[in-house]
């Protein structure tokens, strides 16, 4: 099947020939896309570097969701079978690819997110974090009556069907969890299977407690809407 890596990107210009590489390496068959969304880095001409033939910058920053949407727009003109997302900071294992991408493949699932939890890993997350992904998984499973152990996951690949879908409508800041409740309230069948992440290869994140407090409440504001839109 056509297969996409999006890579949505920004200021990674430590970590992103890394990633790229690392993929290229595994899984030499499968396309790349970079989004640089705005970076004021060397995020583009690093990622032109390696050789990628699919680099798309965008003017402006638009956030998460501007930038992962902009890539399934690609993969959506482009006629890909199965998109893929996986972080420029190097936590997602490109080795983890062919698990979610065999989920739905197989016709399982139209969307199969990578879950640091459904197995025991080396993976401990902060205390915020941890909060935020439980508040999440049970906000998910009363909502939709389904339990996802690692809803904030950005390691998902995704069918034909569902890459319309974000095409034309992708969650805003923090997407990941909507786009969850999205998808089963259309219809579509979500799955999970155990991966490995690993620590930012660079830089740091931008979740700090103040952040987590404000996640948590943006996100749960926006799900209870993505229920009554749909």
């Amino acid at each position: 099947m056509k297969a996409l890596v999006i890579i949505p990107a920004y200021n990674e210009e430590k970590s992103i020939a890394l990633v790229i590489r690392s993929v290229k390496s595994l899984h030499p068959d499968i396309d790349i896309v970079v989004v640089n969304d705005g970076s004021k880095d060397e995020t583009s001409r690093i990622a032109r570097e390696t050789g990628l033939t699919h680099v798309v910058d965008l003017p402006v920053n638009l956030g998460i969701g501007g930038a992962v949407q902009t890539g399934y727009l690609f993969a959506f003109r482009h006629n890909y079978d199965i998109a893929i997302q996986i972080d420029a900071d190097g936590q997602h294992d490109p080795a983890d690819l062919e698990k979610i991408i065999e989920v739905v493949a197989s016709g399982e699932a139209a969307c199969c997110v990578g879950s640091r939890f459904i197995e025991k890993t080396d993976y401990k997350p902060s205390f915020f974090r941890g909060f935020g992904i439980n508040f999440f998984s049970n906000m998910i499973m009363l909502t939709v009556g389904k339990r996802i152990t690692d809803p904030t996951s950005g390691f998902r690949a995704v069918n034909q069907q569902v890459i319309e879908v974000f095409a034309d409508y992708y969650p805003d800041d923090y997407p990941e969890v909507e786009a969850i409740v999205l998808l089963e309230r259309m219809g579509y069948i979500v799955k999970e299977t155990s991966v490995h992440m690993h620590s930012r290869s660079a830089g740091r994140s931008s979740i700090t407690p103040f952040r987590s407090l404000y996640y948590m409440i943006k996100v749960s504001l926006a799900v209870i809407m993505t229920r009554i839109r749909t």
